[in-house]
């Protein structure tokens, strides 16, 4: 897994510090009196302030094109053309199936080359092993701003950051001119300008291992993303995010939702730290004596064998997004 520390040590190291800046910048740049004044909008230097938390209210982390209820993991059902759940999830009954839910997808379509489409369809019949998601890969984007979890965002007039509640992902929109990035991150690299009311952000400089959803839509290196945040108000923001990637798709396309501001009094961000969640279902099948061996409940007894993958599968921790080599 080439890229899972690069990224981790630079926000470790400088999230505290860039928080604090953030913070003082954001009280030193509030909006002058003779500011444009909307309705229930504040303003930070005339610009909408998104600042708060939010969060959408949709099924595209399960899949970004329209679809029926399925099982997370199924296999053929007693009569013709019905589907059950697979072993792996047989034992949570409703819980195991995906909710059926409306597309994001300007036109429904995906423009997938055919290898993509090839490998898209072999992401979902893997999900369980290959969505990065489970093993508690930094979201990506547009992946994180559409996740079953809220996020933060925090702005000046000069920057905007995004702290997201899974695995304590981050990002900050560079509003200033800055110099090219000089590495790639699972977040990718983003700045931002505005257009009117709307702010328009350049996302760049991404790892090949991330994914869209859980139904193994997927990009490569070369992914870029425009995004766009037009404000609905004060409780609601319009998202869209374009995606270009040459190495995957035949043309770009468009996704598009509303965040919505949480309005509870005490709205915050919880903990969900999951490197340490995943440590046994990424690595226990390298235990010399295997930690989860047996489950027994009312109805089904779950035993378990962890086997290790030959060769340099061992090593592999994700399947690349890029094209595969040339013969």
């Amino acid at each position: 897994m080439r890229y899972w520390g690069k990224g981790c040590a630079i926000a470790l190291s400088m999230a505290a510090v860039t928080a604090v800046l953030f913070l003082a910048d954001h009280h030193a740049s509030a909006a002058p009196a003779t500011a444009p004044v909307q309705t229930g909008l504040s303003r930070i230097a005339g610009k909408p302030d998104f600042s708060g938390i939010w969060e959408a209210n949709n099924a595209a982390n399960w899949d970004l094109q329209t679809h029926e209820a399925r099982p997370m993991v199924g296999q053929p059902g007693f009569t013709p053309n019905s589907v059950v759940l697979a072993a792996p999830v047989v034992g949570l009954g409703a819980v195991g199936w995906v909710p059926g839910g409306l597309g994001v997808v300007e036109g429904e379509e995906i423009p997938y080359q055919p290898w993509a489409a090839a490998r898209k369809k072999e992401n979902l019949e893997h999900w369980m092993d290959r969505d990065p998601e489970i093993k508690c890969f930094q979201p990506g984007v547009p992946r994180a701003m559409y996740m079953p979890h809220p996020f933060q965002m925090i702005q000046s007039a000069n920057n905007l950051m995004m702290v997201f509640e899974f695995a304590n992902a981050q990002r900050t929109v560079h509003l200033a001119k800055m110099d090219p990035y000089p590495n790639v991150a699972y977040m990718g690299y983003s700045t931002g300008r505005w257009d009117g009311d709307t702010l328009v952000v350049d996302v760049t400089d991404f790892t090949d291992a991330t994914w869209f959803d859980r139904a193994g839509n997927f990009h490569s290196d070369a992914l870029h993303v425009t995004e766009r945040y037009t404000p609905m108000g004060r409780d609601a923001i319009q998202y869209e995010a374009t995606i270009e990637d040459p190495q995957v798709f035949t043309r770009s396309w468009k996704v598009s939702m509303p965040l919505y501001r949480r309005l509870e009094k005490n709205a915050q961000l919880a903990d969900f730290r999951c490197v340490e969640m995943v440590e046994e279902t990424m690595y226990g099948h390298l235990r010399k004596e295997q930690l989860v061996k047996h489950w027994s409940g009312n109805t089904m007894d779950v035993d378990v064998t962890r086997k290790i993958p030959p060769g340099e599968a061992v090593f592999e921790r994700y399947v690349s997004g890029n094209p595969p080599p040339a013969k």
